[in-house]
């Protein structure tokens, strides 16, 4: 049974793709600008990393092999050295022959600077080859805080045979940074003395043993075998008066306890007592932490040895005399063969990137030109859109943008005109009669003042609601609709125009039932009423009239089931019609069908400050249809126009 269903995969087996799988993959594998770089680029460097591994792995191995270990063992041997000299000077200012005789046996050029960057000392004296800091330095030569992975062996060893204090404090220390520690000519042979006593009498009890002198000067016992601690306390020899402090360490044990109290008090701990050996006991009732007596220690340490020993200096190890020929086998058929491979890469690579390259610059000439064209103002600037690759796109993208910018443009345009129609009208009533008191013709009695407060709180509304124009021609403006006296709001909407009318000859009548109420948003309705109003006033002639007028229109709908119907299943209804009319000069028949579009004038060569910006009836209708309602106008080009605004009267209608 064949299957029906449009996207059916092949199935197993049968080795084919379904038709859309097979069309979706040959549409981005034609048309996607990207994986067409990408495969181009990885065709390049397929090419270049293979010709490059193939000549480096064939020339290079060597020199993998034998620079590395030598190196090693270059740098920690002259790290060695210059640590050693920095835990036995108090600076560098003699430390240039040494550098030279490590340059001269390392075979490299070797440079001490300081970590500011001024030069301290230069194997290489050939001013000729100035020296060029790497990113990178060799290591930091300091005596207080040793770098264990350069040091090497004898470093190491040397710290694990130290047990007097200077040397036990903590490993970051050179064990050869003594400083006031080291032991004056008469104690050392004192003490040499006694440990050779000692090491004889150990060999009488068949405790094979040595004396082995520290950096200090200080002697100490080795008992022969792993456990030389155990051994020595095992004997019956005195081994502890080697532990004694001798005059020329008083001060200086004395001066490192008392940096100690002081970092322990500030840690708020007991003291200690320490020994020569590096031992300490405490002072206080409660013993204060290991690792608080520790760490105090070794900064206590670091600070009593920072005036014996050179300050930190940083090291490079160059190796300018040696070049890659020292192992490169450059003969001439793999000189040949290395010039012959990057010439084809080269080629290859120009080749390609050129023809790529081509192809994306055309077009996004095409658009940098366009984007210019734009920035100028040329808002309608479009550009061909050819193909469906990313460029493509682009393209379409930038049209759709231009198309947009243009739109808003517009859009722009409209709103300050719409700002500029709808505040002219109660800014002009305001001055109207603020220069009519002025000038003593009306009184600034309470019904002006609220008329202008009135006045002023619509045009505060208006600037606020200017935004929302655009939701009411969405159908999205919100209202607040109420119970509104529509002779009560006539006649405010007269008060308000009244010093207009009067300026230009021109006299309001109002004609409207008393009982007449209409359920709308009452600043809304005013504004309309205002409108039709201004346009009216504007359009009459001096002598003329402009009339309001309220009527009530009633009809009878059928509505079964509906809860509020009268007994007989029907429910009364109606409509509040506002009219504004005037004997003003009239609309031709032609025009009419126009006079609700936005920026629609009756008089094409009206300027904007006599004619206004043709937005007041725009305006008048989107409100009308906001409250349910519609607004219609009559003619007659001579006689008059007469404008009608018909509304629900029922706060039942919908919304």
């Amino acid at each position: 049974m064949t299957s029906t269903l449009p996207c059916a995969e092949t199935a197993p087996g049968t080795g084919t793709q379904s038709p859309r799988r097979s069309r979706f993959t040959a549409t981005l594998r034609q048309r996607s600008l990207l994986i067409r770089l990408l495969a181009v680029s990885a065709l390049v460097s397929v090419c270049s990393i293979t010709a490059t591994a193939w000549v480096v792995l064939n020339t290079t191995a060597v020199v993998l092999g034998k620079e590395r270990g030598q190196a090693l063992a270059d740098d920690a041997r002259i790290y060695d050295t210059l640590m050693g000299w920095a835990a036995t000077h108090p600076d560098w200012s003699a430390v240039g022959p040494t550098v030279e005789q490590l340059g001269r046996r390392a075979g490299h050029r070797v440079v001490l600077t300081t970590e500011d960057g001024r030069m301290l000392a230069d194997s290489d004296v050939d001013t000729a080859h100035p020296f060029q800091p790497p990113h990178d330095a060799t290591a930091t030569v300091n005596p207080l805080a040793t770098d264990i992975g350069l040091s090497g062996g004898t470093t190491s060893d040397a710290q694990a045979a130290t047990t007097d204090a200077q040397a036990t404090t903590t490993t970051a220390i050179d064990p050869r940074a003594v400083g006031p520690f080291r032991l004056s000519a008469k104690d050392g042979q004192y003490l040499n003395g006694i440990a050779h006593r000692l090491t004889r009498c150990l060999q009488q009890e068949g405790i094979p043993s040595h004396v082995e002198v520290l950096p200090s000067g200080r002697p100490r016992v080795v008992a022969a075998g792993a456990d030389n601690g155990g051994a020595l306390r095992a004997s019956l020899c005195p081994v502890e008066v080697l532990d004694a402090p001798v005059a020329s360490e008083n001060a200086a044990l004395s001066t490192l306890n008392g940096l100690v109290d002081s970092c322990l008090r500030g840690r708020g701990v007991g003291a200690v007592r320490l020994t020569i050996t590096g031992a300490w006991t405490q002072r206080t009732r409660t013993p204060p932490p290991a690792s608080s007596v520790a760490s105090c220690l070794a900064t206590s340490r670091a600070q009593q040895l920072a005036p014996y020993v050179a300050p930190a200096a940083v090291l490079f190890v160059a190796s300018h005399g040696r070049t890659a020929t020292t192992f490169f086998d450059l003969s001439a058929a793999n000189r040949l063969r290395i010039a012959g491979w990057a010439a084809a890469v080269l080629v290859i690579t120009v080749t390609v990137t050129s023809l790529a390259g081509f192809r994306l610059v055309k077009p996004l000439r095409v658009l940098t030109t366009a984007a210019i064209r734009m920035e100028g103002g040329e808002l309608s600037t479009r550009v061909p859109v050819r193909g469906q690759d990313e460029i493509a796109r682009l393209s379409a993208a930038f049209n759709a943008m231009s198309e947009r910018r243009e739109q808003l443009e517009t859009v722009r345009r409209a709103m300050t005109n719409d700002i500029a129609h709808e505040l002219r009208t109660p800014v002009s009533n305001l001055r109207g009669w603020l220069e009519a008191v002025e000038d003593g013709i009306a009184r600034p009695d309470a019904d002006l003042v609220a008329s202008l407060l009135g006045q002023a709180l619509q045009l505060q509304h208006i600037i606020d609601d200017l935004r929302d124009l655009a939701a009411a021609e969405a159908g999205e403006l919100r209202l607040s609709p109420v119970p509104v006296q529509v002779d009560d709001l006539l006649s405010t909407v007269v008060r308000a125009a009244k010093a207009t009318a009067d300026a230009q000859g021109v006299t309001l009548r109002l004609t409207a039932d008393p009982s007449t109420v209409v359920d709308a948003d009452p600043v809304r309705l005013r504004q309309m009423v205002d409108n039709l109003v201004s346009n009216a006033v504007r359009h009459t002639p001096a002598g003329g009239t402009v009339t309001l007028g309220a009527s009530v229109e009633r009809r009878e709908e059928s509505l079964p089931g509906d809860l509020r119907a009268a007994p007989d299943g029907r429910r009364r209804s109606g409509f509040v019609l506002l009219t504004v009319s005037d004997t003003g000069c009239g609309i031709p028949a032609e025009e009419l069908p126009h006079v609700f579009d936005r920026f629609w004038r009756s008089e094409k060569s009206r300027n904007r400050q006599s004619g206004g910006s043709g937005l007041g009836l725009a305006i008048v209708r989107r409100l009308a249809e906001a409250h349910g309602g519609t607004v219609t106008v009559l003619s007659t080009p001579g006689e008059g126009t007469a404008v009608t605004l018909r509304l629900p009267s029922e706060a039942g209608r919908a919304k």
